[in-house]
């Protein structure tokens, strides 16, 4: 019984930082930030984007993390062990963890897919092929329910696998060199992109400001955007970064680890902008939004430069490391939700909850297809989007509200219980004096993201 009650650690520091910020890099850092970066005017918008991601994200990874730090449980628990007796803060529990489940019923899908595409440029599938046929390729796979469910349970199964063999062994151990091959091919194809033919016009448009298409887009939408991202970027306020708190021991304080994560997170999605503008640009191709600009897009792109086949695999490998980084991460937390409320063991908590991720997941592989009608959005939307919509307009912004208040309300563990955790330890210490800021300005800011994210979704 012993066994089961005492709480994995992570080996290392370095483990937890890869980790923490292998939950907090995902596909939007690749296939969001680099579009909305162009549209609102390059660098100028970058410079307002990395001032949002410290005011707005950094100090709510903290507090996610002080939580999970001082209950040593995941979100499952942390609330019930911190709150004050008689209050109801335990009852987000459920909508924390209703939030790393719905994220994994759509995350798993598209994991899926960059497997398949890796594949797909090993092999040489894309070559010879026309951009109509690269669309093609895409939009056929869409109607292939079948071949998306084997892609999705495999992700799911070699996930969960890795869960299985433990934090240490499994989760740190593979996560690490997984995080490391990233920043390393990230890099290696930055360097080849910038140096393409034609290449720097893009690089232009990506890192030098135009004030003139900040102020044509509308200052307020661009700072909203950029408040949005630095927002989303980091997958707040569902625990799945408080988890990686109830990890780590007391020796550091908890702001340097923060900006830590924050800062590989920003790499990436930076990264991401020099891999695609001058690739984009060299061969004259219209850098889109969304999951066109990876599965279209770039595979137009590869198709036309020399090595291609090479660069393109190097590309999808990336992105699939990318995908599961996140998913691992997540399902750490999902599995960590099961020990910790039913005291099962780690195999167990693995076994129901991969059968039961895979019949969740397979919703939104039917919505392309033969559940294509159902629209629940409007037109042209499908369960994917619904799935989008309850979690990133919905539960991240609330959930970071709750994170926020409970932090800093007198009502919750407060704001001297926070910092006395958060701050316990070797490193940067958390100001007393933000308090106000935390307390009354940052929770506004986060209701209205929330309010301006509805306003987008239904009145634009």
């Amino acid at each position: 019984m012993k066994a089961i009650m005492e709480r994995e650690k992570f080996s290392s520091r370095l483990g937890f930082i890869l980790i923490s910020a292998g939950c907090a890099i995902g596909l939007g850092n690749v296939w969001r930030f680099p579009y909305i970066t162009g549209v609102y005017g390059g660098a100028a918008f970058v410079l307002i984007y990395l001032f949002f991601l410290i005011v707005l994200g950094l100090p709510i990874v903290v507090m996610e993390f002080s939580v999970g730090r001082a209950s040593q449980k995941s979100a499952a628990l942390s609330f019930d062990v911190l709150e004050p007796k008689g209050t109801k803060w335990h009852w987000y529990k459920w909508a924390a963890m209703a939030g790393n489940y719905l994220l994994m019923m759509f995350y798993t899908t598209i994991a899926g897919w960059m497997l398949l595409y890796f594949g797909k440029m090993v092999t040489g599938s894309f070559e010879g092929l026309n951009a109509e046929a690269v669309a093609g390729e895409f939009g056929s796979l869409m109607g292939k329910p079948g071949l998306m469910a084997a892609f999705m349970i495999f992700i799911v199964i070699l996930c969960f696998g890795i869960c299985a063999c433990g934090l240490e062994k499994g989760v740190e151990r593979i996560t690490k060199v997984m995080m490391i091959c990233l920043l390393f091919l990230m890099i290696a194809l930055a360097i080849h992109s910038v140096t393409l033919k034609g290449g720097a016009a893009g690089l232009a448009f990506y890192l030098k400001p135009d004030f003139g298409k900040l102020k044509e887009a509308g200052l307020g939408e661009a700072v909203f955007a950029a408040m949005g991202q630095a927002f989303f970027t980091l997958s707040l306020g569902i625990g799945a970064l408080a988890i990686f708190g109830s990890y780590i021991g007391k020796e550091r304080a908890l702001l340097g680890e923060a900006v830590s994560v924050t800062v590989l997170d920003t790499f990436v999605a930076l990264m991401a902008g020099l891999i695609i503008f001058p690739a984009c640009f060299a061969y004259n191709i219209q850098a889109d939004s969304g999951p066109s600009l990876i599965f279209i897009t770039l595979p137009n792109v590869f198709n036309s430069m020399a090595g291609g086949r090479l660069w393109g695999s190097l590309f999808f490998l990336f992105m699939c490391f990318a995908a599961m980084s996140t998913v691992i991460a997540v399902f750490e937390n999902i599995i960590s939700f099961a020990m910790d409320l039913t005291g099962c063991s780690r195999k167990k908590a693995v076994a129901v909850n991969l059968v039961l991720i895979i019949l969740l997941s397979l919703p939104c592989i039917f919505g392309f297809n033969i559940w294509s009608g159902f629209q629940p959005l409007g037109a042209g939307t499908n369960v994917l989007d619904l799935e989008d919509f309850f979690v990133s307009n919905n539960l991240l912004p609330l959930g970071s509200l709750v994170y926020l208040l409970f932090c800093t309300s007198r009502y919750g563990w407060g704001y001297d219980r926070f910092l006395k955790e958060a701050n316990t330890g070797d490193g940067p210490r958390f100001p007393r004096w933000i308090r106000g800021y935390v307390s009354y300005v940052l929770p506004l800011i986060v209701l209205f993201i929330f309010v301006q994210g509805y306003l987008a979704k239904f009145l634009a």
